[in-house]
């Protein structure tokens, strides 16, 4: 077997190339229209899946789509422009205002191609009447730092937007409208990757409202009025503005978990995939993930080492510090304080995009040894996880992962590798998760 972490690498890349636009669209273009054929759309991957699709399109077209700062590609065609994420700015508003502009007055005879990816919430965040920019950035803050989610975020954005929530497929009609989507979300659910833009949305501006309500988060003045007002609805089941519209998910959190199970097998890794959609707190995921581990390593149960966990998903951080972080990140610590140095352990987890919260990082790596290395430098890793600063821990460390825009998004991966059984102990317990809470 090759190197603990050169194989962890191999997988994480594998799992982000199984998802790269350029091998996904020329499989999944719609016939020619009679018409006009206008691209939009939004998303980390969205500038890759508009180059994939210009240079594979057969005939005329014209578009523009929003992708985040730094994530952009040059296309002949088609026009890209970048905006922020995850918290929405000024040009974000003005580039989802003419992706709606693009698709206004078309015929039955026209096709509109919407290019879908996670992140493209924060891209197209087109307020409706009434609302400021600042109000939708008040909000996306305390959604962000609440712990709630994507679903429920994801909720409160449909309702506040004059494009997410079927609003953009609204707006085509009557043109025919296919969606091509690289899901980032558990589950997979249209609604949900981007705040579903070109799909009816089953749930209610009441139901956005006991969100907020739940994390205790108080909306702005505005906010409040629009949510009280039964015309800012986004679109419904049913809707006949919406009948010509399909919605293909081309790339899914599943797809890059079995890209690394195959890497693994070749190198004689047994792979479990755990599930493609795990959810929770990140550093109690980590905690889980950590006492499977122990199972493995301790009982060669629910396999034999040597052998590899695979999960997806997205997990969730309740901030309280004020450090710097992301979900993957302090899974990771999380996963690392509750091993204790255990034997034969490694891990990697990082996003997919190739950002992992707010920073250019992806995530990181941990060794049997991260936290005598961490002792040796005076990082005190569970003070660092307690104040939400594990991108500081593990770039002390090196063991920072860095891929630069990835210009995809299958949201988490996480690989636990266990590489032989731990020795036997002739007296006295296993070793215990819970150690020195500070250590």
């Amino acid at each position: 077997m090759i190197a603990e972490r050169h194989l962890l690498r191999q997988m994480f890349d594998a799992a982000v190339a199984s998802a790269q636009p350029l091998r996904l669209i020329p499989r999944h273009l719609p016939p020619l229209p009679r018409g006009r054929t206008i691209v939009v759309g939004a998303g980390k991957a969205t500038a890759a899946m508009a180059r994939a699709l210009d240079d594979a399109w057969p005939a005329a077209l014209t578009g523009i789509v929003v992708t985040r700062y730094g994530h952009a590609v040059p296309c002949k065609r088609i026009e890209v422009v970048e905006a922020a994420h995850p918290v929405p700015d000024e040009a974000g508003i003005a580039a989802a205002g003419r992706v709606l502009a693009a698709v206004r007055g078309l015929t039955a005879d026209d096709l509109v191609i919407c290019l879908i990816s996670g992140g493209g919430s924060a891209l197209l965040p087109l307020p409706l009447p009434g609302i400021a920019l600042a109000d939708k950035q008040s909000v996306a803050r305390a959604l962000l730092a609440s712990g709630a989610p994507i679903s429920d975020i994801n909720c409160v954005r449909r309702h506040l937007s004059a494009i997410k929530g079927g609003r953009l497929a609204a707006a085509c009609h009557p043109a025919r409208v296919v969606t091509l989507a690289i899901s980032d979300v558990p589950g997979d659910d249209p609604i949900d990757i981007a705040s579903g833009p070109t799909v009816a949305d089953p749930t209610t501006r009441e139901d956005a409202v006991a969100v907020l309500a739940r994390y205790r988060i108080t909306a702005p003045p505005a906010i409040a009025e629009t949510l009280r007002d039964a015309a800012a609805e986004s679109v419904k089941p049913g809707d006949p503005r919406l009948a010509s519209a399909s919605y293909h998910v081309i790339a899914t959190p599943q797809m890059a978990l079995e890209a690394a199970a195959g890497v693994a097998r070749g190198e004689g890794v047994a792979p479990l995939i755990l599930a493609d959609s795990l959810e929770g707190e990140a550093r109690d995921v980590g905690k889980m993930l950590a006492a499977i581990a122990r199972q493995v390593a301790m009982h060669g149960q629910p396999s034999a080492p040597p052998c590899v966990l695979l999960s997806g998903g997205e997990t969730t951080v309740t901030v309280r510090g004020a450090g710097r972080g992301g979900r993957n990140v302090e899974c990771l610590l999380a996963l690392a304080l509750a091993l204790q140095g255990q034997p034969h352990v490694y891990a990697l987890a990082g996003d997919t995009d190739g950002v992992d919260g707010q920073e250019e990082i992806a995530g990181a790596l941990i060794t049997p040894d991260t936290l005598a290395r961490a002792r040796a430098l005076g990082l005190r890793a569970g003070t660092m996880l307690d104040d939400n600063d594990a991108h500081t821990f593990f770039e002390a460390l090196g063991d920072a992962l860095v891929t630069g825009p990835t210009r995809t998004n299958v949201n988490d991966f996480r690989a636990v590798l266990i590489t032989a059984p731990a020795t036997p102990r002739a007296t006295g317990p296993a070793p215990s998760a819970r150690g020195d809470p500070k250590s």
